[in-house]
């Protein structure tokens, strides 16, 4: 009988034989990777903060090395969130152009170089109107670190240069817990002004927010103009890291991992719980109030090989939730002596 890993080993073989076979595949084959083959940025306020992220996803059974991104032109500016991609991990290629100096139509293209597992260059292009009568101040509403459950408010200056009669008609966005008004602050002259301000509701869940709202206006060219929205919202407690990884362990071998507990004021823990009945592990409890907790995670790893996960709760005092989160390993099936 073929064992499992021979099998494995002869799959990866005969993919990299195929790359390496056919240079035309390979370009095929990176280009996979990617959610789109180009980005237009359509019509863009001068000074917005225009940005993409461009998703790669590592499909294949081998890790991809992304060894340089660039772009062909200065208008335009490109880095990647990672430099690799373990087999089926995500990450995107962050995608800028610049509204500030440049003007009108402008084209680019962003090129990808992947060295790992086979050489590949992925040219994707790149397309933006920047108008030169819109200008946003700031280029983004950007809300920050926001904690849940207070909710925020943010302003934009949007000035426009042209028409007298120029007008937003209406504002278009996905986000319900977004709210948006546009507020008239001036007009005479050819010259029009408004503060778009924005309102993030309290009921906001936890997470990051990144959306583009579109300002619908009465001009025939050009009807919308995109402002980009970003916030995060946080809890009033953070640990670092979410997910505790406690890798590869060895029954009866204690290991020892950090997690970090921050607080926007100091706090003090009471107790920390474990939901499973294996009593592996051992923590120190803080007994100090202060913003930052570092609490060592000793852990005995029980004889069950195989994959190993434990979910803590941690209550603080005067908290009405407590905070939880997960740890997560592996257990091998040799033991100490």
């Amino acid at each position: 009988m073929l064992k499992k890993s021979s099998f494995r080993f002869g799959i990866l073989s005969l993919f990299l034989f195929v790359l390496s076979a056919t240079p035309s595949f390979a370009q095929e084959w990176a280009q996979k990777m990617f959610d789109k083959d180009k980005i237009d940025f359509g019509v863009i306020a001068r000074g917005s903060d225009a940005q993409y992220r461009l998703k790669i996803k590592n499909i294949y059974p081998n890790q991809v090395h992304i060894s340089n991104v660039r772009t062909t032109c200065g208008c335009s500016a490109a880095e990647p969130s990672k430099s690799i991609l373990e087999p089926g991990e995500e990450g995107y290629i962050q995608v800028k152009m610049d509204t500030a100096r440049f003007q009108r139509r402008k084209d680019s293209n962003v090129i990808v170089t992947i060295d790992a597992p086979q050489y590949a260059e992925i040219r994707i292009p790149i397309t933006a109107y920047i108008r030169t009568d819109v200008v946003f101040t700031p280029g983004a509403a950007n809300f920050g670190s926001v904690e849940v459950g207070k909710g925020a408010e943010t302003t934009v200056a949007l000035a426009y240069a042209g028409r007298d009669d120029w007008a937003i008609t209406g504002i278009e966005t996905k986000d319900p817990s977004l709210t948006v008004k546009a507020v008239e602050t001036g007009r005479g002259g050819g010259r029009v002004n408004y503060n778009i301000v924005l309102n993030l509701s309290p009921k906001t869940p936890l997470g990051p927010i990144r959306e583009q709202i579109m300002l619908k206006t009465n001009d025939v060219n050009f009807t919308t103009v995109p402002l980009l929205v970003e916030a995060r919202v946080e809890s009033d407690i953070t640990i670092t890291p979410e997910v505790v990884s406690l890798g590869m362990m060895i029954p009866g071998q204690e290991k020892t991992v950090n997690v970090v507990l921050r607080g926007k004021k100091p706090f003090e823990i009471n107790k920390i719980e474990c939901e499973s009945d294996d009593e592996a592990f051992k923590i120190r409890m803080p007994k100090t109030t202060q913003p930052i907790h570092v609490l060592p995670l000793t852990i005995m790893p029980p004889n069950k090989p195989g994959d190993y996960s434990e979910e803590f709760t941690v209550t603080i005092a005067g908290r009405g939730e407590p905070i939880t989160f997960k740890a997560f390993g592996k257990i091998s099936d040799t033991k100490t002596n």
